[in-house]
């Protein structure tokens, strides 16, 4: 795919730093959202279904897509990866954490797969009315990148009312702050996958980001998962 090209990278690095998240208006367009959606209904495209309530993850489901991964899957995949590699390796410099990530989407697969993280994890999410999605954290194994991507595929208020994308970000020795991310059909959420630097008087500290959805009250909501780093 040929990323959106109007994408301001220095405010959505600003904007990463200071919230743990960032939304890109209109990345995909609605076609694209469109074709991506549809693609839930070819079971060959995918390796796994998870029926949430089967897990205590929630109530809904999502598939795991099987490589090789659909050209604009893996175009968003490698394009997004490339955007967001300065800010992930700024983080893990400001949190004290030796690991660097390379510049090439293909060069961290690689790392990936030799410690035998092999499973690709970008997803296609689907809830109906009721479905909602517990607070997470896309882990899968001792390489993880620490940003990732959800795109909303159907329109609120149209396809769909409630469902709201929220986080929850735990400070140390403080409550939880709740936020809710409003997205329309075609936006993506930049997300922290697990922890983010935060300056304090004393210095940087880390925070804990856990991420969902809240519960479907009425029609249907898809959403398109990018994770960059594949499971163990």
């Amino acid at each position: 795919m040929t990323m959106k090209a109007n994408v301001d990278w220095d405010d959505v690095a600003n904007a990463l730093d200071a919230e743990g998240h960032a939304i890109i208006e209109r990345l995909l367009t609605p076609a694209e959202c469109e074709a991506l959606a549809a693609l839930y209904a070819d079971e060959a495209l995918f390796r796994s279904r998870v029926v949430m309530a089967r897990h205590g993850f929630g109530r809904g489901e999502y598939k795991y897509l099987a490589y090789p991964l659909p050209a604009l899957v893996a175009g968003l995949r490698e394009a997004l990866y490339a955007a967001l590699v300065p800010t992930a390796n700024r983080w893990q410099q400001a949190m004290g954490i030796e690991v660097r990530f390379p510049p090439t989407h293909a060069e961290f697969i690689a790392r990936c797969h030799a410690a035998g993280q092999l499973r690709p994890t970008p997803l296609l999410l689907k809830y109906v009315e009721d479905d909602y999605n517990c607070l997470h954290q896309d882990l899968y194994g001792e390489h993880v990148f620490p940003l990732q991507v959800v795109v909303l595929l159907s329109e609120p208020g149209r396809d769909f009312t409630g469902g709201e994308f929220v986080m929850t970000e735990q400070r140390p020795r403080m409550q939880s702050r709740p936020m809710v991310l409003p997205l329309r059909q075609g936006d993506a959420a930049v997300i922290a996958v697990h922890h983010r630097p935060v300056q304090g008087t004393r210095g940087t500290y880390r925070v804990n980001l856990r991420h969902g959805v809240s519960r479907v009250r009425s029609g249907h909501r898809q959403t398109a998962g990018i994770i960059f780093h594949d499971a163990a």
